[in-house]
């Protein structure tokens, strides 16, 4: 994957650590590559939302950002592992920090998300407060 030329600027190591997990799968793969190593399939079941062509994608940059390695046996039918690489493991403090304030704010992430449901819901069967006004016929 093409990486940016980052400058010396106050936060440009978070911009780096940002570009290399971007995007919503990669830190995901990363935590369930923590457990140890994983075949694709096995991937695929951890991750069901995500399309094959996705997960093939998102596995191949981290394998190019020297996160993941990727071993191929010779056997019919082919056999791929994925696991951490030394720079990969390095980065399980980081995966687990982001888990750990997922699992802090999800109550309240949640809360909100309901609120915000329930208000356009209540929106929806409210009738206008409002009368509108009576149309008037238009001179001809």
């Amino acid at each position: 994957m093409k990486r940016q030329n980052f400058g010396c600027a106050p936060g440009c190591s978070v911009e780096v650590t940002l570009d290399l997990i971007d995007g919503k799968w990669k830190g995901v793969i990363l935590y369930h590559l923590q457990e140890g190593r994983l075949r694709f399939g096995e991937l695929r079941r951890r991750l069901p939302n995500i399309t094959q062509r996705m997960l093939t994608k998102q596995l191949r940059a981290l394998e190019e950002d020297d996160l993941i390695i990727r071993k191929v046996y010779a056997e019919v039918p082919p056999r791929v592992d994925y696991e951490l690489s030394e720079t990969g493991q390095r980065l399980r403090p980081v995966i687990d920090a982001l888990k750990a304030w997922g699992d802090d704010n999800r109550a309240r992430l949640d809360a909100a998300s309901r609120s915000k449901a329930a208000g356009a819901k209540k929106a929806r069967l409210q009738p206008d407060a409002a009368p509108r006004p009576a149309r008037q016929p238009q001179p001809v």
